[in-house]
């Protein structure tokens, strides 16, 4: 039977669908009504488990609606750290961070990874050849250091991310996609120079764009978070059946 993974990030709601850890297709909402969405998907299919990961503490009354609708829920946010410290992960890591850690493991077994979600945040992760987590860093997202940029300089436009972006800015418009776009890609560069032997692992949104203009090769896994959830659902799919 499948299973529902359903994450919940800053700014959208991911869910989809998975046999294993095979994903099927991805869905993606944003609006107000996520609750409302997430029952659609559950009236189609009674999932064997659902594994929610979340960046807000849900409702005690919206998690046991969620719960009479599938086999067994395992919910993944801030109140359930503990999940990870069984895993040899940091209780505070948020659960997409922590998600993507265990895809890592399982993709690139007995190798050193640097994880980079391009998200609302800029997160990175260090895991060494045998899986141990060795730190990690959050910073600001490109988007939402456009953002910040608009709203704290007052004089300074909104700007969308550039399909492609000057080293050196000629006007204002293109000095702050320049300043955005590669202030990133410097500071991702010497991420990568920290641990020379990882593999460099790009997931989130903006991944494809940064990878392109990265000097060394990278392998960009857009549904990395998914991925991760999947792996926790075959394992309490597991536990449901012994």
């Amino acid at each position: 039977m499948a299973s529902l993974l359903v994450e919940i990030g800053n700014t959208a709601l991911k869910a989809a669908w998975s046999e294993g850890v095979t994903l099927g297709k991805t869905f993606r909402y944003q609006g107000e009504k996520m609750m409302d969405f997430i029952l659609s998907l559950l009236k189609k299919e009674k999932p064997e488990v659902m594994v929610l990961s979340s960046v807000h503490v849900l409702p005690e009354s919206d998690l046991a609606v969620m719960e009479k609708e599938c086999g067994r829920l395992v919910v993944l946010d801030k109140d359930h750290g503990s999940l990870w410290v069984s895993r040899s992960l940091p209780e505070y890591l948020s659960p997409d961070r922590a998600a993507s850690i265990l895809a890592a493991r399982y993709l690139f077994k007995g190798k050193g990874c640097t994880i980079v979600d391009f998200g609302t945040t800029l997160t990175i992760d260090f895991i060494d050849a045998e899986g141990m987590y060795r730190g990690g860093n959050i910073s600001l997202g490109c988007r939402t250091r456009f953002k910040a940029l608009n709203r704290y300089s007052r004089a300074l436009p909104l700007i969308n991310t550039p399909d492609e972006a000057p080293l050196v800015g000629l006007s204002e418009v293109s000095s702050i996609e320049a300043g955005v776009v590669s202030g990133i890609q410097f500071e991702i560069e010497h991420y990568l120079d920290i641990h020379p032997e990882n593999i460099a692992v790009f997931t989130g949104g903006d991944a494809n764009f940064f990878a392109k203009r990265m000097k060394s090769s990278i392998f960009v896994i857009p549904n990395l978070v998914m991925m991760g959830l999947a792996l926790m659902a075959e394992e309490y799919g597991r536990k449901k059946d012994q």
